[in-house]
């Protein structure tokens, strides 16, 4: 009789998946995070609503320099507003850039001004106070400020909102046969608020508050004494 021999042979399935293809399995989550990133780079800065440009505003170019008034419509976002109730000193930066336009060339700056207010409200006197000075509020507190106490939040954003012949450029820096353009902005300084607040601030238009306009100043003001 004839036998017949059968040998039963298996391999083994491997696995483990190519090595090019965990690779590229590895770059995606970081090509991900890149293009995410880049979106929010990318991403135009989310105004604030019931905030625009600021109308009332004037220029005034006399022998002593250019000085600023303007009248601020302020409205403070209601995050911003529940946060000052609760203890949390909100910080604003008030700027002004004076640049001379040249036809040539890019415009020059000449002149640049800032100034910073401190809002805080007490609970223990439900009293609102405001520090206002021309150099940025250190986090120790020292530093020299002109301080107002307020009984109502609206008296304290109104005097905010007035800044009355603020000077700006002093009159050394300016040509009078020159043209000049003025950058104003009013802005919530986010860099001053707590660390875990400036988290979660960011890209929030609850937090956002900035206000700006540009302005062409006049030509130099002569009395007739300065005209002879």
């Amino acid at each position: 009789m004839l036998r017949v021999s059968t040998t039963v042979s298996s391999t083994h399935c491997c696995t483990r998946p190519p090595e090019g293809g965990a690779r590229r399995r590895r770059w995606v989550p970081a090509l991900l995070l890149c293009l995410a990133a880049l979106l929010v780079l990318l991403a135009p800065p989310v105004r604030a609503q019931g905030h625009g440009d600021i109308a009332e505003m004037q220029l005034e170019h006399t022998a002593e320099g250019l000085f600023l008034t303007a009248a601020l419509p302020l409205e403070l976002p209601s995050l911003v507003e529940d946060a000052l109730y609760k203890g949390i000193s909100m910080y604003f930066v008030t700027e002004a850039e004076v640049l001379r336009q040249r036809w040539y060339w890019s415009d020059k700056v000449v002149a640049r001004a800032a100034r910073y207010l401190r809002l805080s409200y007490q609970p223990l006197t439900r009293r609102w106070r405001l520090a206002q000075s021309s150099t940025p509020f250190s986090a120790s507190g020292l530093g020299v400020s002109l301080g107002q106490n307020f009984e109502e939040l609206s008296e304290a954003l109104s005097a905010m909102q007035r800044i009355a012949r603020w000077k700006i450029a002093d009159e050394g820096v300016l040509d009078d046969d020159a043209s000049y353009l003025v950058n104003f902005q009013f802005r919530l300084d986010m860099s001053q608020l707590p660390r875990p607040m400036q988290i979660g601030a960011v890209g929030r238009s609850g937090w956002t508050l900035q206000l700006a306009r540009s302005m062409r100043a006049p030509a130099l003001e002569r009395t007739a004494e300065g005209a002879q």
